[in-house]
């Protein structure tokens, strides 16, 4: 399961970085093109603007994973051990519960956005606003799979957790 686990996080920071990558090449080839020849890709923006969109919420799941989200520990701290896994797992059910409540709302405005297209590309939006399912979707699998380790010691980073 560890192995399954590992290769599904490396997937994930893969598609990020080679996300990061096109959008830093596409914009990186239009700014020298205003630049050098006075023209510009009409589309690079575009691209940009949803990539980014792409990779929030692609990489939500792995800053998940990290403890990298806002969170607010002052009273899970304050609570004796028991009280903290309790709080804990009610912390688990609302996060399962809020994830798949997007992931419906995510689905549901995909499907209102399918005829309109994008200014530039003339795609239909509905692949720009399917980011935000598909994230959900990918913040649920990374939930339960770091569930058991968060409902045993919370979020503390560990040397195990840095190796991956």
């Amino acid at each position: 399961m560890r192995r399954i686990e590992r290769a599904f996080v490396a997937v994930n920071g893969a598609v990020l970085v080679l996300a990061l990558m096109a959008m830093t090449l596409i914009l990186g080839w239009n700014v020298a093109g205003r630049y050098l020849t006075g023209n510009s890709l009409t589309w690079a923006d575009e691209v940009a603007r949803y990539a980014m969109i792409w990779v929030t919420f692609l990489g939500a799941g792995l800053a998940l994973r990290e403890g990298a989200h806002a969170a607010i520990t002052n009273a899970q701290e304050a609570l004796p051990t028991q009280g903290q896994r309790v709080l804990r797992g009610v912390i688990l059910l609302l996060l399962f519960g809020f994830f798949g409540f997007m992931v419906w709302v995510g689905l549901d405005y995909m499907g209102r956005m399918s005829v309109q297209k994008s200014a530039a590309l003339r795609v239909p939006m509905k692949w720009v606003y399917a980011a935000m399912p598909v994230g959900f979707a990918l913040l649920i699998v990374h939930l339960a799979l770091i569930a058991p380790r968060y409902l045993r010691a919370g979020l503390e980073h560990s040397d195990e957790a840095a190796v991956g």
